[in-house]
């Protein structure tokens, strides 16, 4: 597996003494190293997009909610296109590993919830330091 640092999502807070307003924002960085190993040339242009777009509704596990509108709203295309993106991306693997997965959890009567997307860690993205780049 790769060891140098191939993306990552920094978290940033910010408080404003004057009105009292907490503010975070999220900014997902690309290191030089995603593009010279070849990551970012095998996810291509859609799987990118999407794994970033996935990647924007990240926790502190690496677990992500996005519903399908929102997925299609961030890749600025329809559900059904959205569906197809995110299910190439679950396909994908790199270095023999998928980048991502899904679960499709219940709620407490048994119906179908929302999908959890988890990114794994062969993608090289996390949203807090202490996250590690080794197994999952």
């Amino acid at each position: 597996m790769t060891e140098s640092k191939l993306l990552s999502v920094e978290t940033r807070f910010e408080y404003d003494m004057t009105s009292g307003k907490e503010e975070k924002e999220i900014f997902l960085k690309m290191y030089v190293a995603a593009v010279r190993s070849g990551l970012i040339a095998k996810l291509g242009p859609k799987n990118w997009t999407t794994l970033c777009v996935i990647a924007s509704h990240m926790n502190e596990k690496r677990q992500c909610y996005p519903t399908q509108s929102q997925i299609a709203k961030g890749l600025g295309v329809s559900r059904q296109t959205a569906n197809k993106y995110v299910n190439d991306l679950l396909a994908f693997r790199w270095e023999g590993k998928p980048v991502i997965r899904s679960i499709k959890d219940r709620d407490e009567h048994g119906r179908w919830d929302n999908t959890r997307y988890t990114i794994m860690s062969v993608s090289c993205l996390a949203i807090f330091k202490s996250d590690q780049v080794n197994g999952d």
